[in-house]
């Protein structure tokens, strides 16, 4: 299996960021580039999401808190603004913001807890790389080098603790993965695999990247793998090689073992 993705990634077009973990025997099977930076794009939304699920266990407020959503605050790939919605509730906001990668529900959020106060929870969490400079859509701070980064090994230590369940309640520790569950995009991961799976992943695009991670659950062996693609031209070739490094793992660490049992 190493030879072969070995084999997918040298001859990739762009540069391939990649870590599988084996939920069984808590070890990397692959890690490549695990440790250099790149545009997180909206997988930033994850941690996003835990941070704010913490906050409002710590100051015991309410997720069906009602936040004002102003006319100003409508950008681009949103639900919301696609519908001129000026409130929505804490949870909702999240939902959308993770199961259709909604940039204004992302943004009121932002807002609602405070681009430092994310940081700092990053860092708490032990996200040594994921940082937030800017707002989704925000391409004049973007153009001036401001972006939203994170790494593979940021990537694999947050879902690694979203599949141990250690960051937040039991109950918010399952409304994570239920939610991240209810992801809309599936041509990436997703993309080449026939079978029902149950994946909790998020994807994160911009015309440069294209990247999914996620945790895959089932009665043979939990896996999670995150393939992040950078330099990239043409974002429907980077999320085939997606479909196609997922889909050797999955053969091989499902399938495979599977039918060995």
């Amino acid at each position: 299996m190493q030879q072969t993705i070995q084999h997918i990634i040298q001859h990739a077009p762009y540069k391939v960021h990649m870590f599988v973990k084996d939920f069984k025997t808590n070890q990397f099977i692959i890690q490549e580039r695990f440790d250099e930076p790149f545009s997180s794009a909206s997988l930033i939304k994850v941690p996003i999401l835990i941070a704010v699920l913490d906050y409002i266990e710590q100051h015991n407020a309410s997720l069906h808190q009602v936040l004002t959503i102003r006319p100003e605050d409508w950008v681009d790939f949103s639900v919301i603004s696609e519908q001129r919605v000026t409130t929505s509730t804490i949870y909702e906001l999240l939902v959308w913001m993770i199961t259709t990668s909604d940039n204004t529900a992302t943004n009121v959020i932002i807002d609602f807890i405070g681009i430092e106060a994310l940081n700092t929870y990053f860092w708490h969490i032990g996200l040594t790389q994921t940082r937030i400079q800017r707002k989704m859509m925000d391409f004049e701070l973007l153009a001036k080098g401001m972006d939203n980064s994170t790494s593979a090994r940021d990537m694999a230590h947050l879902f690694s603790r979203i599949y141990e369940k250690n960051l937040l309640t039991p109950t918010f520790n399952q409304l994570v993965i239920d939610i991240l569950c209810r992801q809309r995009f599936h041509d990436c991961l997703r993309r080449y695999i026939a079978d029902d799976i149950k994946l909790a992943h998020k994807t994160g695009s911009l015309d440069s990247v294209d990247h999914d991670v996620g945790i895959l659950y089932n009665n043979v062996q939990d896996y999670c793998i995150g393939v992040f693609i950078t330099e990239v031209t043409q974002n429907e070739i980077a999320r085939q090689l997606i479909g196609r490094l997922s889909k050797v793992i999955y053969d091989n660490r499902i399938i495979l073992k599977g039918e060995a049992t």
